[in-house]
């Protein structure tokens, strides 16, 4: 299962005026086999370079950087269609990014961009999102921003960690207010990536689990397809007509439901393969395509109920 994962990327967008190497070292204090073990993480800088001192200055080296600048109401943005911009052409060269992962303006930003998408505004082109995960996040307020942001709650599945020391503590409240069935995991600290006690650790690790199992479920469905033009091919050409459906998703050759010789086409009967059974050659392509169909069930929930434990 974490060979098929490999291909499932997170956009990690880092807080104001710091950077992704930051925002990097932030989710190292979590559990690596939360997110890194699954996931191709990939963490960008901002698009301008920090405009004023940064809060990790002394802590972290520079340098720093932003994604957009505000007022202190947040009410008014400056450079915010052009970060935008620069990151759905961001997500079209280097994706397509299977979910968002954001701190606080990075989060806020992340959130944008999947109100926008659910309205077609924005990555028009793009797969939808399957996951987004917020660390103190908030909603826009410019309200020509969130009458098409938040206009319908976003079908996308979503974390949100709030803090309950956060400046941003009740906005990051109503962000999760935006997302339809959101899980929210609280902690006692304050606006910072947080330490995961053993509960939220375990919330976290269902959570992720349930995505990776349906990321799972839809490619064994898409196995499933590749097998079903497989059996065409493995099936002699002449044979290929005689495969029909039973209403069922299940393909059967035409000369199984015959029930003697004489109501076998002539033509077809030397298609027959004689061994201690009369077995049609396009139903051994199928007993085989089902079994291969079967495993790959099996192998998935075990897979699943691994990472839930």
């Amino acid at each position: 299962m974490e060979g098929q994962n490999q291909n499932m990327k997170i956009l990690c967008l880092h807080g104001f005026r710091t950077s992704g190497k930051f925002l990097q070292k932030q989710i190292s204090k979590w559990d690596p086999s939360l997110f890194l073990h699954h996931f191709q993480m990939d963490f960008p800088d901002g698009l301008f370079s920090a405009g004023g001192k940064s809060d990790i200055e002394g802590i972290f080296p520079p340098p720093y950087f932003e994604w957009f600048q505000f007022n202190k109401e947040f009410t008014e943005y400056t450079n915010l269609e052009e970060c935008i911009s620069h990151l759905c052409q961001y997500i079209t060269h280097n994706g397509p990014f299977h979910g968002l992962l954001g701190f606080s303006q990075g989060a806020t930003l992340g959130a944008l961009l999947l109100g926008y998408k659910a309205q077609g505004k924005v990555l028009k082109e793009h797969p939808p999102f399957k996951m987004f995960v917020s660390i103190s996040g908030s909603k826009f307020r410019e309200p020509s921003i969130c009458e098409v942001a938040y206009k319908d709650k976003i079908d996308v599945k979503s974390v949100h960690f709030i803090g309950a020391k956060d400046w941003l503590k009740l906005p990051s409240e109503d962000l999760a207010t935006a997302f339809h069935d959101p899980l929210i995991i609280r902690h006692p600290q304050g606006h910072t990536v947080p330490r995961l006690d053993e509960v939220s650790i375990e919330q976290l690790r269902k959570w992720i689990a349930n995505i990776l199992f349906d990321n799972n479920d839809g490619i064994s469905k898409g196995e499933e397809h590749d097998e079903q033009e497989t059996l065409k091919v493995d099936t002699p050409k002449e044979l290929q007509n005689n495969i029909i459906d039973d209403g069922n998703n299940n393909q059967i050759n035409a000369l199984e439901i015959a029930t003697t010789e004489e109501e076998i086409p002539k033509e077809m009967q030397n298609k027959i393969i004689i061994s201690n059974n009369q077995i049609n050659a396009s139903e051994f392509a199928g007993n085989k395509l089902k079994e291969v169909i079967q495993d790959k069930s099996i192998n998935t929930q075990i897979d699943a109920s691994q990472d839930a434990l």
